[in-house]
């Protein structure tokens, strides 16, 4: 991976590191606890509860990902950061725009 790829790399990094700490305070915002006497609008107070499971497996799957993105960011100037630790080829640029934080190639991860 040349520098030019790095750099647009670490930049699409830092930019869904951002949108993910802002999704995480709205999904936290969205999976306090429900009252029981609370309705939200046409809601049932089983539907809020639903909705908050929903929101509560979003959040876990966002911290998840932050976490994977923050280390893949940490990762960027070691000399192995884009080889698949699997077959240690190149994991292709493209791949690593779509998934930043991915440590296999697509061949390895089909696997």
């Amino acid at each position: 991976m040349n520098e030019k790829d790095k750099a647009l790399l670490k930049v699409k990094i830092l930019e869904e590191i951002e949108s993910l700490k802002l999704n995480i305070i709205s999904l936290e915002e969205m999976s306090k606890p429900v009252a029981p006497d609370v309705a939200i609008g046409r809601l049932t107070r089983m539907e809020a509860i639903n909705s908050k499971s929903i929101n509560d497996a979003n959040l876990r799957s966002s911290k998840n990902r932050l976490s994977r993105l923050q280390s893949a960011l940490r990762r960027m100037d070691d000399p192995h950061f884009g080889i698949c630790i699997e077959c240690e080829e190149p994991i292709p640029v493209k791949r690593l725009m779509i998934i930043p934080e991915c440590l296999k190639c697509v061949e390895c991860m089909e696997e």
